[in-house]
């Protein structure tokens, strides 16, 4: 079972190269990057090309879902995307805060970051900002943004809980997050859960539905609800890498499913927070 950083820095290295390439190169090449390896990471993702304020050179593919559709962002909001990468949320946001908004995005990979700012610079958005970080650390005060977005990241965190606690931290009271995610129901095979390719494919550090909507819960966020739910179905010749022709069978039998789901939750809107998120 590899540690934390260790699949922190798989993460790393995988979304550097992507980093590199294009939508169209990732969505023809296995794991969007020429790692050798046989993940498509765009098999998961959604259609954002009809969205407004969107930016093809953004758009790398990786989402599994359309956070800023279902966020009830509004004019002025100061808007936070977790896992940012080229920036293609957080400029959809920008285009619904507007001008008096601002949007944030926080990123651990270098190699995104960078990408992202090129494409803030050449847009000549200047409340668009991009910072270097960690979800489970993030580069932020307290009380900060009025809305988080997120997506198909924080199944790649490992201390999901820490995540959470860090999201709750950064929002204002009343603040609100809406986060596109990969979660399970029932069991994957071994065979996908070691394979450190889905790892950063983002279905091997998915957790169970359940799971995940309680550590939401358990942190202290209130009016918890799935805005959308979509079943992920993994082609056989994925799948044939992980598993034996018997394992595979077993897997499409068992009922297990992969899903993409858009949650919801609020803040509190209280003068302190729960014990142990840091933001009291």
């Amino acid at each position: 079972m590899k540690t934390a950083e260790e699949l922190k820095q798989i993460v790393k290295e995988k979304y550097s190269e992507i980093a590199l390439q294009s939508k169209v190169q990732n969505e023809s090449s296995c794991c969007g990057a020429t790692c050798g390896c046989a993940t498509d990471i765009t098999i998961m993702a959604e259609d954002y090309s009809k969205l407004k304020g969107y930016q093809s050179e953004a758009d790398l593919g990786l989402g599994c879902g359309l956070p800023t559709e279902y966020a009830h962002l509004k004019v002025g909001d100061t808007v936070l995307d977790l896992g940012s990468g080229a920036g293609n949320d957080c400029f959809v946001a920008r285009s619904i805060v507007g001008e008096t908004g601002k949007v944030i995005g926080v990123d651990m990979t270098e190699a995104m970051i960078q990408k992202a700012k090129i494409n803030a610079e050449k847009l000549g958005f200047t409340n668009v900002e991009f910072r270097l970080g960690e979800i489970e650390d993030l580069p932020l005060a307290a009380n900060r943004v009025d809305v988080v977005v997120s997506n198909c990241v924080l199944n790649l965190v490992p201390n999901k809980e820490q995540a959470f606690k860090e999201t709750f931290r950064v929002l204002k009271p009343k603040g609100h997050f809406s986060i596109s995610d990969v979660v399970l129901e029932g069991e994957l095979p071994a065979g996908l859960q070691k394979a450190a390719e889905m790892y950063a494919g983002c279905v091997s550090g998915a957790i169970q539905q359940e799971e995940y909507l309680g550590i939401i819960n358990a942190v202290g966020f209130e009016n918890v609800q799935v805005q959308k739910k979509r079943l992920i179905t993994l082609p056989e010749d994925l799948l044939i890498n992980y598993l034996s022709e018997e394992e595979l069978k077993a897997y499409q039998d068992s009922g297990t499913g992969i899903y993409s789901i858009t949650v919801y939750a609020e803040k509190p809107n209280s003068s302190c927070c729960t014990a142990g998120t840091g933001c009291c």
